[in-house]
C-alpha cells in the first residue's frame, strides 16, 4: 500500500513539474515574441539578434527566404505608423515550441518598401543547451 501511494505521489509530482515547466515556457516565448515585435517597431536589430538562432531562416509573404543576418538588416531603418502582434498562441513540445499569431503593420520597412497589411505568422523555437529559447524558423502569410 505504501508503495502504491509513493508511486502515485511521484507521478503527481512529475506531472505538476512538467505542467509548470510548460507554463513557464509559454510565458517566456510569448514575452520573447512581444520583445521581437517591439524591437522591430523601433528598427532595433540588436535586440532581435539574440532571439534568433545562428541557423535561423524565415520566409516572408512573397515567398522569399532570409537568413538571420539578412533579416536583421531589413529591421534597421524602418519607420512605422503602426506595427504590432496579437493573438499569440504557444504550444510546447519538450525543448521545441511553436508560436503563432497575427501581425498588422503600416509604414516603411527597412528595405524602404511601403507596407500596409495584415499577416498570420508561425515561429519555431528551440531551447538551447544553455537553456535559452531561440527562434530557428519563421513563416508569414498575408491575410487578404
Amino acid at each position: 500500500m505504501k508503495r502504491r501511494f509513493l508511486l502515485l505521489a511521484t507521478v503527481i509530482a512529475v506531472a505538476q513539474f512538467a505542467f509548470a515547466a510548460e507554463k513557464d515556457a509559454v510565458a517566456a516565448i510569448t514575452a520573447l515574441e512581444h520583445k521581437w515585435a517591439e524591437a522591430q517597431n523601433k528598427g532595433d536589430a540588436n535586440s532581435v539578434a539574440p532571439l534568433l538562432h545562428e541557423n535561423f531562416i524565415t520566409t516572408d509573404v512573397s515567398g522569399h527566404s532570409y537568413n538571420k543576418q539578412e533579416l536583421l538588416a531589413t529591421l534597421k531603418g524602418g519607420k512605422w505608423e503602426s506595427n504590432g502582434i496579437s493573438d499569440v498562441k504557444v504550444s510546447v513540445y519538450g525543448d521545441t515550441a511553436i508560436a503563432t499569431g497575427a501581425w498588422a503593420g503600416k509604414g516603411i520597412d527597412g528595405d524602404g518598401a511601403h507596407i500596409d497589411r495584415h499577416e498570420r505568422w508561425t515561429d519555431t523555437w528551440i531551447k538551447t543547451k544553455a537553456g535559452k529559447w531561440q527562434c530557428v524558423a519563421s513563416h508569414a502569410s498575408e491575410v487578404k
